[in-house]
């Protein structure tokens, strides 16, 4: 069965790999970029199996228009993947109030709008899959990516809920938790606040907690395959790590929870109050 997708973000990353592994296989691709001339090639090569939409992911008014104009043109939406996005870097401290709301409003209303904008879409005709692309940074946090942090942690907690809200109309919801990839993620795409000298340490130490995955990074082009066969599953997941270090990690980071929560669980009790006879 052929599928149509909506994707923001397709101008390069995970969106055009995506993009183009769903045209190639014969899919219908609704893809949406700021600059829609970098979808020109995928268009010329797919034809009329490709929309390109011209987006802005913090345009709301933007969102609900692409949606719209994607749902006419094809009839249907089948997978739709939040993907646009981009890393925030700087310590909370360092940060502007425009370099905070920025981020926020791509990386977390974004897809916010987005989903809103097609879930009575998917619910009327009972089936879809949403990719909501979230990382390792959904998981676990490390120093100098705060915002950007709680942008994905914010992305993991509503869709958690939506998954719940959406199960019984036969939408599925799946988080996909990139480790490190050779995308442009923290390159020229990346958001970098003024330095105060006095943090230089603690971006010393992040470089060193970060390991593997910057050691380790994985293919883009390999998760082509991946994103497919993830959409093709029969009861897909709600989580999903792409890259090989996210499960080491992520073990490590909730090993360390668990602990700190039985070291204080006597405080825990405290703060629940007296019990009753």
């Amino acid at each position: 069965m052929t599928r149509i997708w909506f994707i923001t973000g397709t101008s390069r990353g995970f969106g055009r790999v995506w993009a183009q592994a769903a045209l190639e296989r014969g899919d219908s691709v609704a893809a949406t970029a700021r600059d829609t001339r970098t979808l020109e090639d995928l268009a010329a090569a797919h034809g009329e199996r490709l929309l390109a939409l011209e987006l802005d992911v913090t345009d709301k008014a933007g969102i609900e228009e692409s949606v719209r104009s994607a749902h006419e043109h094809f009839g249907r939406l089948d997978v739709v993947v939040n993907n646009a996005g981009y890393g925030q870097f700087g310590a909370i401290e360092e940060l502007t109030e425009r370099e905070a709301r920025r981020q926020i409003d791509t990386n977390l209303f974004g897809p916010l709008w987005v989903t809103k904008a097609v879930v009575p879409l998917l619910r009327e005709q009972r089936s879809g899959h949403i990719i909501q692309v979230s990382s390792i940074g959904g998981v676990m946090a490390f120093p100098m990516l705060g915002l950007y942090h709680a942008s994905k942690w914010g992305l993991e907690g509503f869709s958690q809920s939506l998954s719940a809200e959406l199960a019984e109309f036969g939408v599925r919801v799946t988080l996909v938790e990139p480790g490190g990839f050779t995308t442009d993620w923290s390159g020229d795409s990346a958001g970098r606040a003024q330095e105060m000298a006095v943090y230089d340490g603690v971006r010393e130490r992040r470089l060193q907690a970060l390991g593997p995955i910057r050691t380790q990074p994985g293919d883009p082009e390999a998760t082509g395959a991946a994103i497919l066969e993830l959409v093709d599953a029969a009861e897909p997941p709600l989580r999903v790590f792409f890259g090989s270090t996210g499960l080491q990690l992520a073990r490590r980071e909730y090993a360390t929870r668990i602990e700190n929560w039985q070291e204080w669980d006597w405080l825990a009790q405290r703060a629940q109050g007296a019990k009753e006879s």
